[in-house]
């Protein structure tokens, strides 16, 4: 199974704490990112229902992959498997993405049943952190190495709340890459995917935190990314490689374009957006000028061309239920907006 650097598609989602002591959880929510979202549960057995219950996302086999069906000359026990990337981006018009459960922290001593227990009884496929005490150490390092949970942190470590902090964002980006991971590969078949480049990797991990961008999903026709920050404000990443440019030159040249057209898609400066006709030049295409953006180049593992072309039509981003409208919802529902008074450790 091949490893990529990309997420064919990320948003934030929303992290689960469990503990019995109501002190020790109010005293935890004052020191979290102001941008995570979060809930609360001082009983292991309502946090296990609310879990459970919680609408998980439909299996990827129903959400994005189908039979393809016009394929002649297939026997009866051959099967071509099509994936749908058009469904991907579609992903950011479902309002409840972001409160989709990634990861869930729990402390291991509670009376109702320990962190252990409450771990074997979650159904979903989240990621889990347990806070332990010194004593309780080697259980945590059992039920590690068993798979129960992916990580312990102590909570009388002086570097507990890094320690936590770090946790978080590490896995809930391995939750995406879990769950994506059949997708990535599906898509990298017989191709050199943008989702596999290192380099490319780090540069829209740059672009991504320059720009704030919190989500992000894989397009195509053209090859992209549809980047959104806090706010609901989008773009869209154009990736194209140097054949692919030619083809959109090929295409426009057969369709008879204007000779300023072709000298630009011929100059790799620039990067057409066709979104009217199907990704490529179209002669109803009349003001051209406006589906072709200033392009850069860089040198990866293949030679890239991109553009950013800012809130891209047709993909009305302006009806997005965006991140930080998410988290003041939740405000209202409890999330403390006091200033965080600092604390070298976990402990209540």
């Amino acid at each position: 199974m091949s490893r990529y650097h990309i997420h064919p598609f990320y948003f934030p989602t929303t992290v689960v704490f469990v503990d019995d002591s109501a002190s020790f959880l109010a005293n935890l929510s004052l020191q979290l990112e102001e941008s995570l979202a979060y809930r609360l549960f001082e009983s292991p057995l309502a946090a296990l229902e609310s879990i459970n219950s919680t609408n998980s996302r439909p299996s990827l086999n129903q959400t994005y992959f189908s039979s393809y069906r016009d394929v002649e000359s297939l026997s009866g026990s051959s099967r071509v498997i099509d994936v749908n990337v058009d469904r991907i981006h579609r992903e950011v018009y479902n309002e409840d993405r972001f409160r989709e459960i990634s990861v869930v922290v729990v402390d291991y001593a509670m009376p109702e049943m320990d962190g252990l227990e409450f771990c074997r009884h979650i159904q979903r496929p989240v990621k889990k952190i347990l806070l332990t005490g010194r004593a309780d150490e080697k259980l945590a390092v059992k039920a590690f190495n068993e798979g129960l949970i992916d990580r312990f942190i102590m909570k009388s470590d002086v570097m507990a709340l890094a320690s936590l902090n770090h946790a978080l964002t590490e896995l809930q980006h391995e939750y995406f890459f879990k769950l994506e991971e059949s997708i990535a590969d599906a898509l990298a078949v017989g191709v050199d995917s943008p989702l596999h480049d290192a380099v490319l990797a780090d540069f829209f991990k740059d672009l991504c935190r320059e720009r704030r961008i919190v989500e992000s999903y894989f397009c195509s026709n053209p090859d992209g990314f549809l980047m959104l920050d806090a706010r609901g404000g989008g773009a869209l990443l154009l990736i194209a490689t140097e054949d692919e440019l030619n083809a959109q030159y090929e295409t426009a040249f057969d369709q008879g374009a204007p000779k300023l057209l072709l000298d630009r898609l011929k100059s790799g400066k620039f990067l057409p957006y066709f979104w009217q006709s199907q990704g490529y030049y179209h002669p109803s295409c009349v003001n051209w000028e406006q589906f072709v953006h200033p392009a850069a180049e860089l040198r990866a593992e293949n030679w890239y061309y991109y553009a950013v072309v800012e809130n891209p039509p047709p993909l009305r981003l302006d009806t997005v239920f965006s991140y930080q409208s998410f988290l003041q919802e939740m405000d209202t529902q409890g999330r403390s907006k006091q200033s965080p008074p600092r604390f070298s450790s976990l402990r209540p």
